[in-house]
């Protein structure tokens, strides 16, 4: 199992610090570094910034929003930067909500799983550079002849011959319709809340993809990236003040995030069996009652979402995730000398 560092997405202002993290764990062989986007910073730039430091880890994005883009543009930012990178690319990419593609890009949510399917597709035929690059489908037509258009559009190959035609894809999917098709499609997951204990229930919505006609990878090498925050801490009174200080983001996610219904991040808690912890939560954020919905979240799930303890500890629950396939721990990290910690404890 790699390591990967999670630089995430920017907050009011832009991170301090992030170089000496990168070049942390460049030099304490994690795998892999990645960033993310919302509605302020993007995934590619910071990549490209920071990126030009290193030499050796992939630069991946976790994720890159695909109503933001055009899919043509997408993979311009990838084989750009993976001329650059030396061929160090992972392109994560998700759906986003549809109160960010709708309010934020100003697109339409409907079909995502068909829209997922024609922007890998047309990703894929950007960087095979072997026929003009077309699209039937309805979501991305290309070239382009609905209402507005002047006729004049025609199929393009890219200008630059991309350095790599096989990028990895990996995809952010969390309902079973949606992780079959990563299966089916994509080189690679990323799933948003998964631990030891829900692993079993994407197995079998994994093994549809994999059994489907013409699927891309099988499970011996499809790449599993789970996002998880580890800390090795001094014993039980320091490990339950770092679950409390954790269990805002769990109830913002749980019930802060997303409209009332549908919501995407609470299903996948109702899936694992909180549905009742779920629907209180959301009905405390909705009405103010932050504190409240906060205080409803169990030290378990907690523990159960990420790896806090002992050294030992922490390298005994960093090998049950492993047994469950996840190939890639994503970590968000405080410091350079929490990265040094981390790598010695897992190397």
């Amino acid at each position: 199992m790699k390591l990967g560092l999670q630089l995430g997405y920017w907050g009011a202002q832009p991170p301090t610090g992030t170089a000496e993290l990168v070049a942390a764990a460049e030099d304490a062989g994690f795998d892999a570094i990645f960033t993310a986007e919302a509605w302020g910073s993007d995934a590619f730039t910071p990549l490209a910034w920071w990126g030009r430091e290193t030499s050796r880890v992939r630069l991946g994005t976790s994720i890159v929003q695909m109503s933001g883009r055009a899919p043509t543009s997408i993979a311009m930012h990838a084989l750009t930067l993976d001329h650059l990178s030396g061929g160090r690319v992972v392109l994560g990419m998700g759906v986003s909500g549809p109160q960010v593609v709708e309010g934020w890009y100003g697109q339409p949510f409907s079909k995502p799983l068909a829209r997922t399917r024609e922007v890998v597709d047309i990703i894929r035929q950007v960087l095979a550079r072997e026929e003009k690059v077309t699209n039937d489908g309805p979501h991305y037509p290309l070239p382009f002849n609905g209402p507005g258009s002047v006729g004049l559009g025609k199929p393009l190959k890219p200008i630059v011959h991309p350095l790599r035609a096989d990028i990895p894809i990996w995809l952010g999917a969390e309902g079973p319709k949606n992780v079959a098709q990563t299966a089916e499609i994509a080189d690679g997951w990323i799933p948003i809340f998964y631990t030891p204990n829900s692993a079993a229930m994407y197995q079998p919505w994994l093994d549809e993809g994999f059994a489907r006609p013409g699927a891309r990878r099988t499970r011996a090498d499809f790449e599993i990236a789970a996002t998880c925050h580890v800390q090795i801490v001094s014993g039980p009174a320091e490990k339950a003040a770092v679950i409390n200080g954790m269990k805002p983001i769990v109830a913002l996610y749980m019930g802060g995030m997303g409209a009332k219904d549908p919501n995407f991040h609470k299903q996948v808690f109702e899936r694992m069996g909180h549905e009742a912890l779920a629907d209180e939560v959301q009905k405390l954020y909705l009405e103010g009652e932050k504190d409240r919905a906060v205080a409803l979240i169990p030290d378990e799930l907690v523990d159960d979402m990420h790896i806090i303890g002992t050294a030992s500890e922490v390298k005994e629950r960093a090998a049950q995730w492993e047994e469950t396939g996840v190939t890639t721990l994503l970590l968000s990290c405080r410091d350079a000398a929490e990265v040094r910690t981390i790598a010695e404890v897992l190397a």
